[in-house]
């Protein structure tokens, strides 16, 4: 059941994140913005509402089934460990299982969501001018017409290689974020469910998960932006050579503040997002459970 829950969980929360993440892809991956207010402005100048949204039908797919294989492998994680060391697999888990178990729980996730994540940064860089403000000569037509179009695209001219780049960053972020996200969840909760309640209430379930959400991609960024730069980066480019030397090019020619682009911006998208993750992964348990 925690595999159904995380799914419904996760596409809920993409649809309500998905303009902000598009906002941070470009403020991370280009120079032209001079701000997140900008970027929002130039973006719906050129592009209209649509420019928000570019490869959102394939993100809620991947992410309700990344969310899904996160949580459920977290769970069976957990149990799993807790099985072993104290021989039950409900016993209460230490705060090192916790992150153990969020921590494999990211590094499942990273095999199974790298290609869309490639195809996401791709289309949400992509311009495709609205055509009420395309100049009079004829538009040509955008490279990547769609998700699936662009999975294609990129296998074809850049090889299976193509469909993991930026792996070694988001191996990185996922695994980290992933380990501070359970349980900083885990122990928010603990600590605000009063003395005597088996289960924590939905408030206390929204601001841990709005909190956990916040903390974790927090000190995701630096990481995330280097995912997002190596990911842009298409067959005919070859800007990078891998995770340390988009770090340290990025670093040269933008300073070390670079790392931190989209910092407000993600935790800002992290709060609500992930109140809706973890209200509605409790709130599917909690169904099934009574009926």
């Amino acid at each position: 059941m925690d595999f159904i829950a995380g799914a419904i969980g996760g596409g809920l929360s993409t649809a309500v994140g998905y303009p902000l993440d598009t906002v941070k892809v470009r403020i991370q991956t280009e120079r032209r913005y001079n701000g997140i207010w900008h970027c929002i402005q130039e973006t719906y100048r050129t592009e209209k509402v649509w420019g928000f949204y570019k490869g959102v039908s394939a993100s809620v797919l991947t992410v309700s089934v990344i969310s899904s294989v996160s949580f459920g492998t977290y769970k069976n994680f957990l149990c799993t460990i807790c099985k072993l060391r104290y021989g039950a697999a409900d016993a209460k888990p230490s705060k090192p299982d916790v992150s153990l178990a969020g921590g494999a729980a990211g590094a499942v996730r990273v095999v199974l969501m790298t290609p869309s994540e490639v195809a996401k940064v791709r289309m949400q860089t992509q311009r495709n001018p609205h055509p009420s403000v395309a100049s009079p000569q004829p538009v040509s037509k955008p490279k990547y017409r769609g998700s699936l179009h662009c999975l294609k695209v990129i296998a074809k001219e850049e090889g299976f290689g193509g469909l993991y780049k930026g792996c070694s960053a988001l191996l990185c972020r996922d695994c980290s974020s992933s380990a501070i996200y359970f349980l900083t969840y885990s122990a928010l909760c603990d600590w605000l469910t009063p003395a005597g309640k088996n289960k924590p209430g939905f408030l206390v379930v929204l601001l841990s998960g709005g909190f956990a959400g916040v903390l974790a991609w927090g000190l995701a960024t630096p990481m995330d932006v280097i995912k997002s730069r190596m990911q842009t980066d298409e067959s005919d480019q070859h800007k990078y050579k891998g995770l340390v030397h988009c770090a340290r090019e990025s670093v040269r020619k933008e300073g070390a503040k670079v790392l931190f682009k989209g910092l407000g911006l993600n935790c800002i998208r992290a709060f609500p997002v992930n109140m809706v993750v973890f209200v509605t992964y409790e709130a599917v348990l909690r169904f099934t459970d009574r009926y």
